[in-house]
């Protein structure tokens, strides 16, 4: 990002010319793309440093839910999974 050409191109934005309408609509507009060309290059900087994360959010995100699943699972429903594995445990001694 430090070698970037749209330095170049305001540094010749500061020098003093005539007046001219065509120019300065010209300038103008090519100054509206200098910005989008900025923008997307940044973006495009952030989400290539960032694409290494997303397997961190998406850990950091599960371990919140199971920290908090009894806000999000119905009390009913966690009665009846406790249950379940207590069955099981019952069948399996009945068997053996």
């Amino acid at each position: 990002m430090a070698m970037d050409t749209s330095f170049d191109f305001e540094r010749l934005r500061n020098r003093p010319v005539k007046y001219d309408r065509e120019l300065m609509k010209k300038t103008v507009r090519s100054m509206e793309r200098v910005q989008q060309v900025k923008e997307s290059r940044e973006k495009r900087f952030w989400e290539k440093r960032m694409e290494g994360n997303k397997e961190a959010v998406k850990q950091r995100d599960l371990a919140e839910v199971r920290q908090g699943l009894d806000l999000i699972v119905a009390p009913v429903a966690q009665k009846a999974a406790q249950t379940l594995p207590q069955r099981a445990v019952h069948r399996l001694k009945e068997k053996a």
